[in-house]
């Protein structure tokens, strides 16, 4: 993360460059470096595209959140999802192409399920490197399968092509009531920010396997599990939408830091959290190995719980609805800006930092959070 190329940009250069909205300009040959998109980052890249297709003129959801949404009729909307799983960044050593496949459509209903909303049918993109074999190609087939039948859906066409990096890009469809969408942004102050589940099992895990050389069978049970057969909590999303009690909602794919960011941003408000809900693996992992295990559950990524804010009223009824994967870590308040963490009654910083491709690598290093941020 924050991974600025040495060849491009560094303090040597400092003195000689001088930079204006994001360009670097070189006074000796009067040319203009553009920033390289590993410099970007994958949210900027996203506002970049905002922009230029201006997305709020015809969208009721944009970019700005984990799904797309277009008005129908009647308060009906069309629900949109499309996200793409690419080999060299999003498959460890060891896992299969049945599960590549299987992960490459959790993380899109992973998004779905944040919403509230059911897909109701899938298309998938395949590029395929031809040193692949027919053998590869009908895993790929099977692990599309499993998934649509766990989650209830068809998957109806698609096209594929060849490319030099596997990738399998999913595109998801689903109506609902414009209503029932429960989006990033509507949290109030005081309200309770709230997670499904326990963090750091895919950071461990991803951890033991390319730093630690642990092979996948030697992995224990909780983090191979997420690490190669991670699950998207559709039903319980469907469940707590239903409830009423939810006021925002976000997939934590990126990492349960950034994912809490993205809900400050989008609410413009901060949230103070009294702890941070690591694993009883991941802590083990962490004890054994030398590891922090805040750490790992802050900024691992992968893991698809939801962060969700609910009603200080309606808590009780959240949880019921969740049925017991329902887990308070704060509070949102105007009373501060980001996120910080209550430790020992001081506000210690937690830097919004996270799973962003084009910055971020499987195997990168993670960042340990201390009392300075």
């Amino acid at each position: 993360m924050d991974n600025f190329p040495t060849e491009r940009y560094s303090e040597s250069h400092s003195s000689k460059h001088t930079r204006h909205n994001g360009t670097r300009i070189n006074p000796v040959r009067r040319a203009v470096e553009m920033p390289t998109l590993r410099e970007l980052g994958e949210l900027q890249i996203i506002r970049i595209l905002e922009r230029r297709l201006q997305t709020k003129k015809h969208a009721v959801v944009g970019f700005n959140d984990d799904v797309s949404a277009v008005r129908l009729t009647r308060g009906k909307v069309a629900v949109l999802k499309t996200d793409m799983l690419v080999g060299s960044t999003d498959v460890p050593l060891g896992m299969t192409m049945r599960q590549a496949a299987r992960k490459a459509v959790v993380a899109n209903v992973s998004d779905l399920a944040a919403k509230g909303v059911r897909p109701l049918a899938g298309l998938v993109a395949l590029g395929l490197p031809t040193r692949l074999t027919n053998h590869d190609v009908r895993d790929i087939a099977v692990g599309l399968h499993d998934a649509s039948r766990e989650y209830r859906f068809p998957i109806v066409g698609g096209d594929t092509n060849e490319s030099e990096d596997l990738t399998i890009s999913i595109a998801l469809f689903a109506i609902a009531d414009r209503k029932q969408l429960v989006l990033r942004a509507g949290t109030e102050p005081g309200d309770v920010v709230a997670v499904t589940g326990m963090f750091g099992d895919t950071s461990a895990g991803l951890r033991g396997l390319l730093e630690k050389g642990i092979r996948p069978d030697r992995l224990t049970k909780p983090l191979y599990d997420a690490v190669f057969r991670p699950r998207a909590q559709l039903e319980l999303g469907l469940r707590l939408a239903r409830s009423g009690a939810l006021t925002a909602s976000i997939d934590s794919s990126d990492g349960l830091a950034l994912s809490l960011h993205e809900l400050s941003s989008a609410n413009h408000m901060g949230i103070m959290i009294d702890h941070v809900p690591v694993s009883k693996a991941a802590a083990q992992f962490a004890a054994r190995y030398g590891y922090d295990g805040k750490t790992l559950a802050l900024y691992g990524g992968e893991e698809y719980h939801l962060v969700v804010t609910v009603k200080r009223e309606k808590l009780a009824l959240a949880r019921r609805a969740a049925r017991g994967n329902m887990i308070p870590i704060g509070i949102a308040t105007r009373k501060l800006k980001g996120v910080r963490l209550n430790k020992a009654g001081r506000a210690v910083q937690i830097p919004r930092r996270g799973w962003q491709h084009f910055q971020s690598r499987l195997g990168g290093d993670l960042v340990r959070m201390n009392d300075e941020g």
